[in-house]
This record gives C-alpha cells, sequence and structure tokens, in this order.
C-alpha cells in the first residue's frame, strides 16, 4: 500500500513560488538577483490598517470566529459590492476565507464531481488548474493568443462549453498577462453564458483597482444580471490593500453555494485570522485615497517595462489593461543560443539561463498555459526594474 495519496499526481508545485524561492536562496548564497517572480506588491500597509490589527490585538478580538467571517467585515463586503460594483448581497451570501485562493479552492470542492469540465482562459494563473484537478474536475484551457490580445473571444467560449461544463473561471485584468475585458467584450461573453444555463461564472477580480489610463473595470454578473444567479464574484484585499500576509480573501454568490463553501471550510482552516479581518474591515471601510496614488506608481512601472522590453531582441511586449505584470511574447528567441553557452529551446529554458547568466529570476510561460513566454511582475521599485530590463536587453542582444 503506497503511503502518499494519488491525489498528489494531479497537482504540481507553484511554479510562481518555486522561482521565489530559487531567487531567495541565489541571493542568500551572495548573487546579485533580482526577482520578478513574486506577485505582490512591494510597498507596506497602510498605516491604518495596520493600527486596526493592533487596536483588535489590544481588545481581545483573538479568539474563533464564525468559521466564514465576522458580522462587520461580511456587512462591509456587501456595501462594498453595491457601492463599487451594483450588486446587491445580503451577508448570508458572503464567504470571507484565508485568502482569495481558498475561496476559489472550496467553491471548486463544494460543487466539482469527476468528469466535471471547467473552462478556464489561458494563459491562466498557475492555481487554477490544479484546484480544479484537486476538487476531482477536469480544467479545460481555452488559448487566448497575443494576437487577441490574451482575450478569448466568445466563439473560443462557445465552442469549449459542453454538458459536462460546469464552471467558467474568469479573471479581469488577468493574472498573468494584465489583460481586461471592456464592458462590450465582457457582453459578447455574458450573452454566450445566458444561452447555457447549466453553467456558473466564478469571477476573479483580485486586480479591480489596478486598471490603467481610462480603462474601466467590470464583473460578469455587473455586466449581465441574469447571471446574478449562478456567478460567484470573488475578491480580497491582498493586491489593492498590499495585505498579501494577512490572507483575507472573500466572495458573495447565491446562499446555498455560500453555505456548501463554508461547510468545506469549517472542516479545513476554520475562520480566518481574526487579527487580519478586522485589517480587513479598515481596508475595505477606511480611507481609500492611497488606491488612485498605487495605481498610478503601477501604471509608471507598467510603461517604464513594457518600453525597456520592447527594446530586446526577439521580444514583443504588449501593454496591458491592469494588474501588475507583463507578458512578454519570445518567439524572436527560440532556437538561439545565450552568451553563456544556453540553447534556447523553450521559455523555461529562457527563464533558466536569464536566472543562472544575469540574475533575472522570472516565470517561464508554460506555467501559465501559453508558450513561448515569460511573466514579469513588476511590483518591485523602479530602479530594479530598470536594472533587470536593461539585463534582459543585454541578454537578448547576446543570443546567437
Amino acid at each position: 500500500m503506497a503511503f502518499l495519496s494519488d491525489t498528489l499526481a494531479r497537482v504540481k508545485p507553484s511554479p510562481t513560488i518555486a522561482v521565489t524561492t530559487k531567487a531567495a536562496e541565489l541571493k542568500a548564497a551572495g548573487k546579485d538577483v533580482i526577482g520578478l517572480g513574486a506577485g505582490e506588491p512591494d510597498f507596506d500597509t497602510p498605516q491604518n490598517i495596520k493600527d486596526a490589527a493592533k487596536r483588535a490585538i489590544d481588545q481581545g478580538k483573538t479568539k474563533y470566529t464564525a468559521v466564514d467571517g465576522i458580522p462587520e467585515l461580511k456587512k462591509a463586503i456587501c456595501a462594498k459590492f453595491l457601492a463599487e460594483n451594483g450588486l446587491t448581497y445580503q451577508p448570508n451570501q458572503v464567504s470571507v476565507g484565508t485568502g482569495g485562493k481558498q475561496i476559489l479552492y472550496n467553491a471548486l470542492m463544494a460543487t466539482c464531481n469527476k468528469g466535471d469540465e471547467v473552462i478556464i482562459p489561458a494563459p491562466y494563473w498557475v492555481s487554477y488548474p490544479d484546484m480544479v484537478e484537486l476538487a476531482g474536475g477536469t480544467p479545460v484551457p481555452v488559448v487566448a493568443t497575443l494576437e487577441n490580445n490574451f482575450k478569448i473571444t466568445p466563439q473560443q467560449l462557445e465552442s469549449a462549453i459542453t454538458p459536462k461544463t460546469k464552471w467558467f473561471i474568469f479573471n479581469s485584468p488577468s493574472n498573468p498577462t494584465g489583460a481586461g475585458y471592456t464592458w462590450d467584450e465582457l457582453k459578447a461573453l455574458t450573452d454566450v453564458l445566458m444561452r447555457h444555463p447549466h453553467v456558473w461564472i466564478m469571477s476573479d477580480d483580485m486586480y479591480e483597482h489596478l486598471v490603467f489610463d481610462d480603462f474601466k473595470f467590470c464583473t460578469p454578473a455587473q455586466v449581465e444580471p441574469g447571471l446574478y444567479d449562478r456567478t460567484l464574484t470573488c475578491n480580497g484585499v491582498s493586491k489593492a490593500y498590499a495585505m498579501t500576509g494577512w490572507r483575507i480573501g472573500y466572495a458573495a454568490g447565491p446562499v446555498a453555494l455560500i453555505k456548501a463553501m463554508g461547510t468545506i471550510q469549517s472542516q479545513s482552516t476554520s475562520n480566518p485570522c481574526s487579527v487580519s479581518q478586522y485589517a480587513a474591515l479598515e481596508g475595505l471601510t477606511g480611507p481609500q485615497e492611497f488606491l488612485t496614488a498605487n495605481k498610478t506608481l503601477f501604471q509608471n512601472r507598467r510603461d517604464l517595462v513594457v518600453s525597456m522590453l520592447n527594446a530586446a531582441p526577439g521580444i514583443t511586449c504588449p501593454k496591458p489593461e491592469g494588474a501588475f505584470y507583463v507578458y512578454p511574447d519570445i518567439s524572436g528567441c527560440i532556437g538561439k543560443t545565450s552568451a553563456g553557452g544556453a540553447a534556447i529551446t523553450n521559455d523555461e529554458a529562457f527563464a533558466t539561463a536569464l536566472l543562472e547568466e544575469t540574475g533575472v529570476a522570472v516565470v517561464f510561460g508554460a506555467a501559465f498555459g501559453l508558450s513561448p513566454n515569460f511573466r514579469v511582475s513588476y511590483a518591485t521599485s523602479d530602479e530594479a526594474l530598470r536594472e533587470a530590463c536593461t539585463r534582459i536587453q543585454h541578454f537578448c542582444q547576446g543570443l546567437k
């Protein structure tokens, strides 16, 4: 009898965490490394949020809470959805989990049976397919190419839907591409979904507040109210509020689904950290001015990185609508040899040689379901980004 579960054969370690870990190890060994793999803001959690957490500790709010969130936080989440997205929810339609990842995982675990299919636009966040596999479902990638600005078409969505389709996972702005769907683009997709009432929608809106230029964020149940009763609208405080380590995500949807997610959570982690919940409450209800300042900072970084990467031979880097990632195409680099003698056979070989020869850590595109590409997280300082992009330029110039 094997000791380890067969489940492990269905899941892979996170490539983004692996890259970040490798970069940290090299840096600890004394190598000059610039890590562009981690998807988290480089600035600190706002002071008012930290102060709220300290007050919660001082007031003894360190006990167990309701499994899926304190009432005050659920009420604040309802107010956020109404004010920012025009969506009306009651507290019993809200679930709070230990990060956005747990929210998505709970929903899939609560609903997926063997043979159920989950449509996932690619490039995708690395965890989506593995979470579907862990829940017993079958991920169905639908590839959005550079030519379509990394956005799937209504025809692609229509073609992917079968009688076995349980969920459509939607992420805009996207990790890893930063691509954002306009209202009209999303309406074209929701029109398709309206014709297939057995398909549920899981909308991952984690990068809602990180959109640039004149792009306007929208979410499926907002664009098509007819989908309200089969949409789980997911969000969290990690990215916009620089609270990645606090681990608070949330979602709103039909009562029966939220209750089922709570059942899963009650037998896994139980409640999210009580102190983090009070911090998230302050994040959602306190001053919001810093969101605009941070957005401007990220937009400037995006423009810097896009400009410098497009100056590198063999690289094409589109300008994304949001998030804090770019997903350059490296077709012009494949088949060449680096100055250090490495054969660039694919994007993983490119990323490996780049790290070993220049000390720049990026995540290779195959991890996100579309090659040949790599992902850069520009959630770091201008100085580090400028140096990293200069090294990437020199690396590409050295390819023969």
